[in-house]
């Protein structure tokens, strides 16, 4: 019956079926479809889990202190004068002649920069201008967790204000986004939308700066969304927007697979996609020749191809320190805690060759045509005052298993809507129709016509206006 149903069409249905049951059978049928369609677009998430990262067991007795304290960075006497002798004691290697930023940072660059950073470097002064922003801390999971929370000081009567939590990466800090947030959260007085400004927390990842590192092993990206996202509760948001790149792309990404719910929309500026592998080469042959039949556009072509220069030898070239810090990151942050200079070279040769590729043909890396010295060694002094190099780079080893890509998050897409900047000069360029393998509800995406891996320290502009057009769309403002 059910072959001669669908062979004959029309006149089957009207054998075996009376006129009176086709109606209530089409509806029937086109429920179960629908529900079927909808079962299937269910918003999937992964689990949140739990953890307890402080010394020791988790305490039984009693239940952890949720206070949000007020928190100062201060400068010691005793830190300067320990870091002055360190920067006087350095030693020095003989340099090689026209080597640039070829073998890394240039010695004879970083005589000068360890100068400055010896008798020019004001670090009284930039702890000013750290404080300059509210500073707080609170105990998550057994761990003391820092972070600064900045609010609009002039909002027009009945504006709505956005929380955005933005979380950093490597070797970045917290202190990487302190000229994006005047115009994010005051808006009208840099020259940008003023109808959407945020209120926006930006906590330091767990064992970088001033936030307390694990005890334990074990404690990865899944850990710290887990802590940021109890963090906003705390904080009193139940809904909220995240921006982040480097580890901050892993981090939020993965608090939108735990909390869809709680999450409005998901921006980033560097995109990390750990499957798909096969598909991507796929698309890569035959986008040399053919880009529009794979979904590639003009863009996506400049910034792909000649591939092997363009992305194979450059990953080569810029992420030795990857699998050092992914395999035995305690032995070489024995050496970076130790020495300052060490510590300013590791650091600061990542600020030159990720923000373009070409600054390595540089004697100086081209750190000063878009840093200053003394934002540079700010960010680098986070990491030296608190004795933090080594837990930051445990994060590496931590999130690299040896199934790392087949960890829950990979089963599960990401269906927030999202917002991608793409900077010309990031170390990977992910096209859209890449990015839409993992990231299913793509609002907006920009190709930036500028920038590298530190957006919102290099271009904090740029960074901040599509931030502003995404939430736009998302808010249909």
């Amino acid at each position: 019956m059910w072959k001669q149903l669908l062979g004959d069409g029309r006149s089957a249905f009207n054998d075996h079926w009376p006129h009176s049951l086709l109606i209530p059978a089409a509806l029937g049928l086109g429920g179960a479809l629908m529900c079927w369609k909808l079962h299937g677009r269910k918003i999937k998430s992964i689990e949140l889990g739990e953890g307890w990262w402080g010394p020791g067991e988790k305490p039984l007795t009693h239940g952890e202190d949720t206070r949000l304290r007020p928190f100062v960075i201060e400068a010691s006497e005793a830190d300067i004068e320990d870091l002055h002798r360190r920067l006087d004691a350095s030693r020095f290697f003989s340099p090689l002649e026209d080597s640039r930023f070829h073998y890394g940072f240039n010695s004879t660059h970083l005589r000068k920069v360890i100068s400055y950073w010896r008798n020019e470097y004001d670090w009284k002064k930039q702890v000013k201008n750290l404080n300059k922003y509210p500073h707080f801390k609170t105990t998550i999971e057994g761990l003391d967790i820092h972070f600064i929370h900045v609010k609009p000081s002039h909002l027009s009567p009945g504006q709505k204000v956005y929380p955005l939590l933005m979380v950093h990466g490597w070797p970045g800090s917290f202190y990487e986004f302190y000229h994006i947030l005047p115009l994010l959260t005051d808006p009208k007085n840099h020259g940008l939308n003023q109808n959407i400004a945020f209120e926006v927390v930006c906590p330091s990842i767990p064992g970088y700066g001033f936030s307390e590192a694990s005890s334990k092993k074990g404690f990865n990206a899944f850990a710290a969304a887990r802590i940021f996202y109890k963090l906003m509760l705390r904080l009193g948001y139940n809904e909220f927007y995240l921006q982040g790149g480097d580890w901050g792309s892993r981090i939020t990404c993965l608090l939108s697979q735990m909390k869809p719910e709680s999450v409005k929309g998901l921006h980033l500026n560097f995109v990390m996609l750990m499957t798909g592998e096969l598909g991507r080469l796929k698309s890569l042959l035959i986008g040399r020749y053919a880009p529009w039949l794979v979904g590639l556009t003009r863009e996506d072509v400049r910034h792909l191809y000649p591939y092997m220069e363009k992305n194979v030898f450059r990953l080569l070239r810029e992420t030795g320190y990857m699998h050092i810090q992914a395999t035995k990151p305690d032995t070489i942050g024995s050496a970076l805690n130790d020495s300052p200079a060490g510590l300013a070279a590791y650091i600061l040769e990542k600020f030159s060759t990720w923000t373009e590729d070409d600054f390595r043909n540089l004697e100086d890396g081209g750190l000063d045509r878009k840093f200053t010295l003394d934002d540079l060694l700010t960010n680098v002094m986070i990491y030296w005052i608190t004795g933090s190099i080594a837990s930051s780079m445990r994060f590496y080893k931590e999130n690299f298993p040896r199934d790392y890509n087949r960890t829950p998050d990979t089963k599960v897409g990401v269906f927030v809507p999202t917002g991608i900047a793409a900077f010309p000069c990031e170390i990977e360029h992910t096209p859209r129709v890449w990015a839409k393998e993992k990231f299913h509800n793509i609002v907006s995406y920009t190709y930036m016509p500028r920038g590298g891996h530190f957006a919102a320290f290099e271009e904090p502009e740029l960074l901040a206006r599509d931030i502003q057009n995404f939430v736009s769309k998302v808010e249909k403002i």
